[in-house]
């Protein structure tokens, strides 16, 4: 029989095989071959020989590896020089964070904000020279108007507030700046310790976040917001379930100050969560009250209630067993008639929370899913306005204290979200970078560069305990003082002055109005005696006082 001949197509194809080693894409992995073979015979002969061989040989191996794995099209292709891709990826946050971004630029923090947070810290100078960055002609410029007749800057305890309704027995005296929730396990041990710390220094109150009560929170005595969530972390029986003997326990501690119920958050909004099992350690598990090397689970909605007469009665069962504590609860706002169902089984029940904390969509420290991150929940200013106006038209706004939570680190973002309608704001991020954060945005991974938001020990060794403690203390009181001096610089004496008329914008038509004027605030009772404003008509007359579902829809 004849031999077949090779096609051209074949003849070029396999001349390309054999051209390969000469292409750039391989020229690496080839030379790393002829290296290691050209040096083996050499590589005893002396230590400088040895060293290259070994080189060359590492090389080799690796090139070998990436043409054989099956994961990535990319090193098959690119034996060598394609992890350079891999290792330009990794270090992109920095390159863009230390070379490339300006210092307004907000993502999703501007270094400007960052570098504030870092200088009031280390109460360094926190001045800045030669004029703003920010285009003062720029659509959606902000500012708050100060007064010919400044008065005096008043002390941090004058701008204190009361926190505790009708029915609170032990009203907490609470800061108007405080630690927003942040769980240990999303955080270290040592950073946990450096908030409770720098908190009790500094006489402001530190959410514990719904992973429970932990012994870093307990340890230097800070006033303790505890918050609930829908795992009842820390006061939950073994099969997940509420469990009033372990809540009763740890309420009544002196320690806590105030009960919070997470209904949701701004950085997931209506989505669960799972701490998987090989993350549930010894104190993990001690703290949560679950079982070690077990998935942990946190549903996304309570099993406690499930209608807004169960929540209030829910708050009311909770306020009772922690003797008459403030307890209040957390919320992303999202369908507006769900917010109206609560306020109109308030006015049913009778029944209130001591305070309501609005996170924004913007919020969040940890990790969430992208869509969620982008597009689900309400931004904080548009929620703590939806609320306060809801408060207001329904003529219960006095019976409760409003909280903000989302992006808050400078003075004149307390004072936007306080002339909006609250009354004191909570800021996690601000605190995070008082710490030591650099928003290497690594919080996911447990590789947290300055021991943060890790909970590898050598890692969050770096974070030592009191030097943060005291750049806490010092961020919580410069930041409240320089809320002092604008509310002086305004003429005014204390946040509750604050109103929409004061903070001025920009619109997207270059003509200057102030937050009254661009929005609409609802008058008290506004909601009862029958409001036309579209925002709140037809979500009011849909709200149920008894279920979270429409009137005309019982899905």
């Amino acid at each position: 029989m004849s031999r077949r001949q090779a096609s051209p197509t074949e003849i070029v194809a396999t001349m390309r095989y054999l051209l390969l080693p000469f292409t750039r894409r391989f020229v690496t992995y080839a030379g790393a071959l002829v290296a290691t073979i050209l040096l083996l015979p050499h590589s005893f002969s002396d230590p400088v020989h040895w060293f290259l061989f070994g080189l060359a040989a590492m090389f080799a191996l690796l090139g070998s590896y990436d043409l054989l794995q099956t994961r990535h099209s990319l090193l098959r292709n690119y034996p060598i020089v394609g992890h350079i891709r891999f290792l330009m990826e990794e270090i992109r946050p920095e390159i863009r964070q230390y070379f490339a971004e300006s210092d307004i630029e907000s993502h999703p923090f501007s270094r400007s904000e960052r570098t504030l947070a870092f200088e009031r810290a280390k109460k360094a100078i926190d001045k800045f020279p030669f004029g703003t960055e920010l285009d003062v002609n720029a659509a959606s410029f902000e500012w708050i108007n100060h007064s010919i007749a400044p008065k005096p800057v008043e002390a941090e305890q004058s701008l204190r507030i009361i926190i505790g309704g009708p029915s609170c027995l032990q009203p907490y005296s609470s800061s108007v700046l405080n630690i927003s929730a942040m769980s240990f396990g999303a955080l270290s041990s040592n950073a946990i310790l450096a908030l409770n710390l720098g908190a009790r220094q500094a006489g402001f109150a530190h959410d514990t976040g719904e992973g429970g009560y932990s012994l870093y929170h307990r340890r230097h005595g800070g006033d303790i917001i505890w918050q609930i969530g829908s795992g009842y972390f820390g006061c939950r029986n073994p099969d997940g379930s509420f469990s009033p003997e372990r809540f009763a326990e740890q309420a009544n501690e002196p320690q806590v100050k105030m009960v919070e119920i997470k209904l949701s958050q701004g950085a997931k909004p209506g989505h669960g969560g799972v701490l998987p099992a090989a993350k549930v350690s010894p104190e993990i598990s001690a703290a949560r009250g679950v079982p070690i090397g077990r998935d942990c689970v946190s549903p996304a909605r309570h099993a406690e209630f499930s209608t807004p007469p169960g929540l209030l009665e829910f708050i009311e069962r909770l306020r009772r067993l922690a003797l008459g504590k403030p307890v209040g609860f957390k919320l992303c706002i999202g369908h507006p008639r769900e917010f109206l169902s609560i306020c109109k089984a308030m006015l049913e029940t009778g029944i209130y929370p001591d305070f309501i904390v609005v996170d924004g969509a913007e919020g969040g420290t940890g990790a969430g899913p992208l869509e969620f991150i982008d597009h689900v929940g309400m931004p904080l200013r548009e929620g703590v306005m939806f609320a306060h106006n809801a408060l207001v038209g329904a003529n219960i706004r006095e019976h409760i204290r409003l909280g903000a939570s989302g992006k808050i680190i400078t003075a004149f973002d307390m004072v936007r979200v306080m002339a909006l309608g609250a009354d004191f704001c909570n800021s996690a991020r601000g605190f995070m970078f008082a710490l030591g954060c650099i928003q290497s945005l690594r919080c996911h991974t447990d590789q947290c560069p300055t021991g943060v938001a890790t909970q590898d020990s050598i890692r969050q060794r770096a974070l030592v305990v009191p030097e943060k403690a005291s750049r806490v203390t010092s961020f919580h009181q410069e930041t409240v003082l320089a809320l002092a001096e604008l509310l002086a610089a305004a003429g005014l004496a204390h946040p509750a002055d604050l109103r929409p008329h004061h903070i001025w914008k920009r619109t997207a038509l270059g003509q200057t109005e102030t937050l009254e004027q661009i929005y609409h605030f609802l008058t008290p009772g506004e909601l009862l005696s029958g409001t036309q404003d579209p925002r709140f008509k037809d979500a009011w007359r849909n709200a149920r006082s008894d279920s979270f579902s429409s009137t005309f829809n019982s899905g």
